[in-house]
């Protein structure tokens, strides 16, 4: 064997083989035990980060290692590709959205083979293309059918350079996160998902999910939001219109005795009907519109609001309360109205303290009233100020308002979500197209199935804002399916939501004439061991919870959760750089000299920053390919397991990925080694470590605990080391190769062939476990003088205690110290120490 590993030639040899036989395509016909491990699938933005590689490895790893194991495996690979970058990029670099992607895909498919993923690229898929979406297009018929999907006119968050709605989340400060305009809240038509039918089902299922992480399904269940109050009625002092009653919704009713004010939305009948004779109050609630429906945003906003002069009549004390239009209530929650209880919900004291109205406390922790401050009290405790509700606690509260309520007539106990239905309409061209066609005879029509794919046009232009699906001068024309008359198709684009909701059913079963098979989908499915990032804890998985059981209720698959089991890692971060004049620098335009950094052009002084989050903006990125070309894949691989446990952030540092390469080549000098038997005896201690470590990396991958595994390695290759040669020590190398095999998988191949083995080693068996080397029959005794360590002897595991004592006044430390003295007393702590005192 070299003495030094050469990375690139291994990489690229093995990787040629890898993809020459096919090594990792799974087998839909196999009899062998299944697993389906899948990394959540990326954008294709450009570039894989490091972010991307750590994500990745770690599902490789444990792909790798079932496969070892006698599992058939599933670990495809596919591309999110549809979205507003895309068209972002169309518009800026004057390029089709379909070719930026396409060849972005090419980039980082390259770059992801450079790092050996054990990949069914057989299976891979692309959400832009139609055979993808033709098939997604289906299913929304299919659910469409079903009575899962729904048009309505809605209000949205819109941006009006854009010209396209927005998602909640796309929505930051009240500006469009991409343009930076200020978002206004328009009505529009818009294409819905009944996701709030399946609200009880998705929550009680998160009980099953006992390998997802707690904090990801307090997050679901949080966003889910079920609530259990009180739907009632206050009387309006005068009539309104139509309306003598205003209804609203409380999850608190214990708190009634501590509403100073009701509020509506501006979009509310009342509000509506009042703004008629009031052009105040109409161009109030203009400006209300004019803000974004993003619950962190109107969490954070000025709380604004408009005195209509009308009261409301408190049910209990007959008080009345002032109604005001306020630009924190939406139409789009509960009824579009609330009673405010200022001492006890921080929106509604904001709103107090700037009109001036009353912060009454009801609930106290000690049962003592106090002055209201800056906060409101929204924890337990005892009800004060409450007439009759005075010294319950607030269940018990809660309770009898709902007990007075449904007794006197004027509301009801009621269950409520915050969850609301899943608008999936988009503004832009670069995602599925909705399959509806718009006739005015026969209003708004399927295309029929034997019509799909509905395919995007090429020729489109993206020189005025707004969706060039509406200015397309052809494609948006077409026949009505019923009656055959021109008509007009949809040109709204589902949601990117949507594409993800789905792709891991198309992975596991991809016939041409439909969505998937059932039989074959529900062979892989649910997904064993899924991967991905906390940023996708709530959206993503609840929407693909959703369409799993959409897909169950239409009857198309025995399956309801998707994933069995959930990790999400942490990230990886990096320091941060800043020139004198204040620029972000990246780190190739940096070096460390004495204890600081300075510019590589001209050795000014650098300011470092915190470790973060690597981003583009900052520039504190690291290019995969570039640290490949310098170290190779392996060494890449084992940074991304080592030290951080997987699920906490890892910092890049130079002198991690420095130990990395050297640690790859002190296995490659172990291996090198394999051939040294010699003529030494059985290693006893050399077999027990061997199969300690065998045992126990097989439990750390299945826990995903790498980090873990790693140390194990690493305690493995000293003993090893440290060993004479002998056929222990060779058959411990040997036994080394397949354990790091799903680690660095390059070296192990080249290793496993210069041992003369027949195969690829990702095909080999992992190694087998002793269990009686399980059982430790010699332990390490601690030899104490008067309590201090001196020695330690390492002997037979449940030695007498007369033993014990010779052995340890025998130590060469411990008999020094003695120097021939008779000792006092003798303490011994069977199989652990041996104290004298003297």
């Amino acid at each position: 064997m070299q003495r030094r590993f050469n990375p690139l030639d291994a990489d690229a040899k093995w990787q040629r083989i890898w993809d020459e036989r096919q090594s990792f395509r799974a087998d839909d016909a196999s009899a062998k035990p299944r697993s389906y491990v899948l990394e959540m699938f990326p954008y294709p933005s450009g570039r894989i980060h490091i972010g991307h590689v750590r994500n990745y490895t770690m599902g490789d790893v444990l792909a790798r290692f079932r496969r070892m194991r006698g599992y058939e495996v599933l670990h495809p690979m596919g591309w999110d590709a549809f979205g507003m970058p895309a068209e972002n990029a169309a518009m800026e670099k004057k390029v089709h959205p379909g070719d930026w992607t396409r060849s972005n895909i090419a980039n980082m498919k390259a770059q992801l083979k450079r790092l050996g993923f054990a990949l069914d690229w057989s299976r891979e898929l692309a959400t832009c293309e139609p055979d993808y979406y033709g098939q997604e297009q289906a299913l929304f018929l299919d659910l469409y059918e079903a009575g899962l999907v729904y048009r309505k006119e809605s209000a949205v968050n819109w941006d009006p350079v854009d010209m396209t709605v927005l998602a909640n989340e796309q929505v930051i400060d009240g500006k469009g996160w991409r343009s930076g305009a200020p978002v206004e809240k328009r009505k529009l038509s818009q294409w819905f998902l009944k996701i709030t039918q399946f609200a009880d089902d998705l929550l009680d299922g998160l009980s099953s999910l006992d390998q997802w992480p707690d904090k990801v399904k307090l997050m679901q269940e949080n966003w889910i939001g079920k609530s259990v109050g009180l739907q009632f009625s206050f009387k309006l002092d005068r009539a309104v219109g139509d309306a003598d009653r205003l209804e609203v919704f409380s999850t608190r009713p214990d708190t009634i005795f501590g509403a100073s004010f009701a509020a509506i939305a501006a979009d509310h009948p009342i509000a509506l009907e009042l703004a008629k004779a009031d052009a105040n109050l109409a161009a109030f609630a203009d400006e209300c519109r004019k803000t974004g429906t993003a619950a962190a945003e109107i969490e954070t906003q000025e709380k604004l609001g408009y005195d209509t002069g009308v009261s409301v009549i408190h049910p209990f004390s007959g008080a009345t309360l002032p109604l005001f239009v306020a630009n924190f209530v939406l139409m789009d929650y509960g009824t579009g109205a609330v009673m405010a209880v200022p001492a006890h919900d921080q929106r509604d004291l904001d709103f107090a303290r700037k009109y001036m109205l009353a912060t009454p406390r009801v609930v106290s922790a000690d049962g003592k009233d106090a002055p209201v401050n800056e906060e409101a009290y929204t924890g337990p405790g005892t009800l004060i100020n409450s007439d009759f509700l005075n010294g319950m606690e607030v269940e018990a509260a809660k309770a009898a308002v709902i007990a007075r309520a449904e007794t006197e007539g004027w509301g009801k106990g009621t269950t409520v979500w915050r969850l609301r239905d899943w608008g999936v309409s988009r503004q832009r061209y670069w995602g599925t197209p909705i399959p509806f066609i718009h006739c005015d005879e026969c209003g708004v029509v399927p295309v029929p199935k034997d019509q799909l794919p509905v395919v995007l046009p090429e020729d489109v232009s993206f020189e005025i804002p707004g969706n060039p699906l509406e200015r397309h001068p052809t494609w948006k024309h077409a026949p009505c399916p019923t009656c055959g008359k021109p008509a007009r198709r949809e040109t709204d684009t589902l949601d990117t939501f949507v594409d993800s909701s789905w792709y891991f059913i198309r992975f596991a079963s991809q016939p041409d004439d439909k969505p998937f098979d059932k039989a074959v989908a529900e062979q892989w499915l649910p997904v064993g061991q899924y991967i991905g990032g906390i940023e996708h804890a709530i959206l993503h998985l609840l929407y693909a919870r959703f369409w799993t059981r959409a897909l169950n209720y239409c009857g198309k698959i025995d399956v309801k959760e998707p994933f069995a089991g959930l990790f999400t890692q942490g990230m990886v971060t990096h320091e941060t750089y800043k020139s004198p004049e204040g620029k972000w620098l990246a780190p190739e335009e940096v070096e460390k000299r004495g204890d600081g950094y300075v510019m590589m052009d001209g050795g000014a002084l650098v300011t470092l920053g915190r470790v973060e989050k690597m981003s583009k903006s900052k520039k504190n990125v690291v290019d995969p390919d570039d640290i490949i070309d310098q170290y190779g894949a392996d060494a890449v691989r084992w940074f991304m397991l080592s030290d951080s446990p997987p699920e906490r952030d890892l910092p890049w540092t130079a002198s991690g990925i420095e130990g990395s390469w050297r640690f790859v080549n002190r296995l490659w000098r172990l291996f090198g080694a394999a051939g040294e038997t010699g003529a030494g005896e059985a290693d006893k201690a050399l077999d027990r470590k061997l199969h300690q470590t065998i045992d126990g990396i097989a439990k750390d991958i299945e826990a995903l605990s790498f980090n873990k595994a790693v140390a194990k390695i690493y305690e493995l290759a000293n003993a090893i080391e440290k060993a004479a040669p002998s056929a222990s020590r060779a058959a411990a190398i040997r036994a080394l190769a397949l354990l790091v095999a799903p680690m660095v998988p390059h070296l192990a191949e080249e290793a496993w062939a210069d041992m003369g083995e027949t195969g690829l080693i990702a095909d080999a068996v992992w190694p087998e476990v002793d269990s009686a080397l399980l059982v430790e029959d010699e332990v390490t005794i601690a030899c104490q003088v008067m309590g201090k360590l001196r020695d330690t002897i390492t002997v037979a595991k449940g030695l007498p205690k007369d033993q014990l004592e010779a052995l340890a006044l025998a130590a060469p430390n411990v008999a020094r110290i003695m120097d021939g003295a008779t000792p006092k007393k003798i303490i011994v702590v069977p199989d652990r120490l041996v104290n004298i005192v003297i």
